[in-house]
C-alpha cells in the first residue's frame, strides 16, 4: 500500500528541474525514505537499487576512482543486468552511512549530468558531517520524517478541500461544529496512538483496527535499540541507550526537564550530552531549548545544558508507556497521562515536522513556565499545550507584562473549540499541523 507523502511531490519537482543536483533524503529508520524513491522510480526507463547494507559487495565501486564511468563500470562488473541509459537512469545509493565514501562522487555525477542520484540511509545523520565534506556544492537535501496528520488524512481519504476548511475556520476564528469536532478529534486520537510510521499507517488502514500495530512499534523501538548496539562504540552505547530507554520515564514527572542525574549513579551533563546529540542526529528524538529570556531571536537565546526530550514519533512513546497509562489512552480515550508529557510530545512533533525549531522557557525563583515559542514576521508566539481550557496562568503573564515587549499574543491547543480572549488564541488538537499556514497571515 503507497501511502502518499509530501515528499512525493518535491521529488516530482526535481526530478523535472533541468540544473538538479544529487539528491541527499535524510531521516530515521523506517519513516519512508526508500518507498518514496521506489515511487519516484516508476518516472524512469531505468532504475538502479544499492543497498550498502544489505548488499556489501558493492562496497568496492570507488576502488578505481569517484568518476561517473569508473563507478558504473564496477557496478555493472558485479552486477550486469543493471542498465544504465543516460538521461532515463535514477539511481539509488541506499543506507549509505555504511559505505559514506560514495559521497565524493556525487561532484562527478552533478557535473556530467548523465544520471539522476539519490542517496538515503537510516542512521545518515550520524556520519552526515563526513558525508557533507565530501559533496559540498554538489548536492541538495531533503529531511523526512514519518506521516504528518495532513498525511495520515490523505491516507483516510481527505484531500485539499477538507484541509483548506479546516485552516479557513482558524483564520476567520470560526468554532466547528460538533460533527467536525467529533470526527476529527477521533481521527487525531488514533493518529496519536499510532503514530506516523508507514508500516504502521498501512497496516491500520489496510486492517481498518489497531490489530498488530503496537507489535510492530515495540519491534521498530527495538530495532532503534539495535541501531545503536551496531552503530556505536565503547561506554557510549550504554549511555545513549539509558538517556533513551529514560525518556518516557523522566516524562512521567512534573517537571519534565530532562535530568542526566537521573539516567545514572554520578551522571553528569559533559559526559551525556554528545549521546543526546547522536540520538537527534539518528533522528530518534527531538530537543527542545530553554530560552535565556522569552525575546527574540530564538537562536542563540538558549541555555546548553537545560532541555527536554521528547520523541520524534508520538506513536512510539505511546508504546513505550506503562501498561497502566496504554489501558487509560486506549481504553478511556485519555491523552492526559503522564502528567501533561503526551500532548507536549504531540506539539513538539507537529512543530519539528513543520520545521520549527523547539523553545520552552522557565523563570528561575518562578513558576512562570511555557512550553513552547514560534516566531512570527512581527513577534515571538508562546504555545501551551492543555487538556481543556482551563486557566493559563504562565500565557497570560507572558502576553500582559511589559517585560516581554516581542509578545502580544499566544496560542492554546486544547481539547475544545476555536476561541480567542485576551490575547489567547485556542484551537482543537487536529489543528497543530496547520499552524505555520495559520501563522504565515496573521498580524500579530
Amino acid at each position: 500500500m503507497h501511502l502518499r507523502r509530501k515528499i512525493d511531490d518535491f521529488l516530482v519537482e526535481w526530478k523535472s528541474s533541468a540544473d538538479k543536483k544529487p539528491l541527499i533524503i535524510k531521516g530515521a529508520r523506517q519513516v519512508g525514505k526508500t518507498e518514496s524513491v521506489l515511487h519516484l522510480s516508476s518516472r524512469y526507463e531505468s532504475f538502479v537499487n544499492i543497498n550498502f547494507a544489505l548488499e556489501t559487495k558493492f562496497r568496492t565501486i570507488c576502488e578505481d576512482g569517484y568518476g561517473t564511468g569508473e563507478i558504473i563500470r564496477n557496478i555493472s562488473r558485479i552486477d550486469p543486468s543493471k542498465n544504465f541509459l543516460p538521461g532515463r537512469t535514477l539511481i539509488l545509493f541506499d543506507e549509505i552511512q555504511d559505505y559514506p565514501e560514495i559521497a565524493t562522487s556525487l561532484k562527478s555525477f552533478c557535473m556530467e549530468g548523465k544520471y539522476d542520484v539519490i542517496c538515503s540511509g537510516s542512521m545518515l545523520g550520524i556520519n552526515y558531517k563526513r558525508i557533507e565534506s565530501n559533496s559540498t556544492g554538489y548536492k541538495s537535501e531533503f529531511q523526512m520524517q514519518s506521516l504528518d496528520f495532513e498525511e495520515f488524512l490523505w491516507a483516510k481519504g481527505y484531500g485539499p478541500e477538507t484541509i483548506g476548511d479546516l485552516l479557513s475556520h482558524m483564520k476567520d476564528n470560526i468554532p466547528f461544529n460538533q460533527t467536525t469536532m467529533k470526527s476529527f478529534g477521533g481521527l487525531f486520537l488514533d493518529f496519536c496512538i499510532l503514530g506516523g510510521m508507514p508500516e504502521i499507517v498501512a497496516s491500520y488502514m489496510e486492517n481498518g483496527s489497531f490489530e498488530g500495530t503496537l507489535a510492530l512499534q515495540r519491534e521498530l523501538i527495538g530495532d532503534y535499540k539495535e541501531d545503536i548496539k551496531k552503530y556505536v562504540e565503547g561506554i557510549d552505547k550504554t549511555r545513549i541507550l539509558n538517556v533513551f530507554n529514560h525518556i518516557p520515564v523522566q516524562m512521567a514527572r512534573e517537571n519534565k526537564k530532562f535530568q542526566i542525574s537521573k539516567v545514572a549513579d554520578g551522571a553528569k551533563f559533559k559526559d551525556y550530552w554528545g549521546c543526546i546529540e547522536w540520538l537527534e542526529d539518528a533522528g530518534m528524538i527531538n530537543i527542545c531549548h530553554c530560552l535565556h529570556s522569552p525575546d527574540l531571536p530564538l537562536k542563540g537565546n538558549y541555555e546548553g545544558d537545560k532541555y527536554n526530550i521528547y520523541f520524534r514519533d508520538t506513536g512510539l512513546l505511546v508504546a513505550s508507556l506503562d501498561e497502566e497509562s496504554q489501558e487509560d489512552l486506549r481504553a478511556n480515550r485519555n491523552m492526559d497521562v503522564y502528567k501533561g508529557g503526551l500532548y507536549e510530545n504531540v506539539l513538539a512533533e507537529a512543530l519539528s515536522k513543520q520545521g520549527y525549531g523547539l523553545f520552552y522557557y522557565k523563570k528561575e525563583n518562578s513558576t512562570l513556565e511555557q512550553d513552547f515559542f514560534v516566531r512570527t514576521r512581527k513577534s515571538l508566539v508562546p504555545l501551551e499545550a492543555k487538556a481543556t481550557n482551563g486557566r493559563a496562568k504562565s500565557l497570560s503573564t507572558l502576553i500582559k507584562s511589559d517585560a516581554y515587549p516581542d509578545i502580544n499574543t499566544g496560542i492554546k491547543f486544547i481539547h475544545g473549540n476555536i476561541g480567542r480572549a485576551n490575547g489567547i488564541i485556542t484551537f482543537p488538537w487536529f489543528c497543530a499541523f496547520l499552524l505555520r499556514q495559520y501563522l504565515s497571515d496573521a498580524d500579530f
